[in-house]
């Protein structure tokens, strides 16, 4: 199974690929912006793959840049041409109204995801979106949207599972994913029994991947610092980019990508995972907790 693709790794790809030549010829970003006639935060924007690159652009800058090797132009031009291409998502997320304190922006974070290796989360209130089933997912999705209509619920439903293909790819491979629940999550009766029933199930299927990880945080463990909130670690290439953290608040999404703030993450990552419960006894957890949501047979009268 192939999961789908960004364009937004394209757009890094070629980024990466312009400032390496820039650097190569000794130019700044000013002296390119002059050359160009353009604005420095043009360049810079192209170069991080925030801007949607255009072929006469590329052109100007391959020729300021002194590339005349026919495989490089091509190669150059291709991730152009891939990087003006629709996001895999935006049938989805097309006229899905944004909620500020819930989902700024419903594409941007599947954009990130798809060109992620490994997504490290730490989950607090409900089953990371990588792990639900379509049935706990429209649960979550209508608590949390109540001024969405049903079918933008819908629509968000097979947005987060066609996101959950990455976890089944076969290349690059698939993604690899640490999930990390506190256990709230699994006691809080999302959908009703038979939902969590359901889900919980789905988890311990899912811990069979050798690529999936989830750990439970139990209740027995004292404040930490992950406490604080949800927050996820996406580890993407190098060549794409740097990783980033994404943050859930009433604020509204946060992105943060500098090295500082990710390392600081990381660090509270590896707090609530030497805390949290070994995979065995995660598994063992997610096993009482699906007796605890089992449906119960009628006692018949004697």
């Amino acid at each position: 199974m192939s999961a789908p693709q960004s364009p937004i790794g394209s757009r890094r790809r070629l980024g990466a690929e312009l400032r390496r030549l820039r650097l190569k010829t000794g130019l700044t970003l000013d002296d390119v912006a002059e050359r160009m006639t353009c604005s420095t935060s043009k360049i810079s924007r192209l170069e991080t793959g925030k801007g949607l690159p255009k072929v006469p652009d590329v052109r100007e800058l391959m020729r300021i840049y002194g590339v005349t090797s026919d495989t490089e132009q091509d190669m150059l031009l291709r991730l152009v041409k891939d990087g003006r291409q629709h996001g895999w998502w935006e049938p989805l997320t097309e006229g899905v109204a944004p909620e500020r304190y819930v989902m700024d922006s419903p594409g941007r974070y599947a954009a990130l995801e798809s060109d992620a290796t490994a997504v490290r989360s730490f989950d607090i209130t409900v089953v990371h979106g990588l792990l639900q089933t379509a049935d706990y997912a429209r649960a979550v999705l209508t608590a949390l949207l109540p001024q969405h209509l049903p079918a933008e619920i819908d629509r968000l439903v097979r947005l987060r599972l066609l996101r959950q293909q990455a976890l089944h790819r076969a290349a690059p491979r698939p993604l690899e994913l640490l999930a990390i629940l506190d256990e709230a999550v699994l006691r809080r009766p999302v959908g009703g029994a038979a939902t969590m029933h359901a889900q919980i199930q789905h988890l311990l299927d899912m811990t069979e991947r050798p690529t999936v990880t989830v750990s439970v945080l139990p209740f027995g463990t004292d404040i930490l610092r992950a406490h604080s909130g949800h927050f996820v670690l996406l580890e993407i290439p190098r060549e794409l980019g740097s990783d980033v953290v994404y943050i859930e608040g009433h604020a509204g999404e946060t992105y943060l990508d500098a090295e500082s703030d990710v390392d600081l993450y990381k660090d509270v990552l590896a707090d609530a995972r030497r805390h949290a419960m070994s995979p065995d006894e995660s598994r063992a957890e997610l096993r009482r907790y699906l007796d605890k949501f089992a449906p119960r047979r009628k006692a018949h009268p004697s």
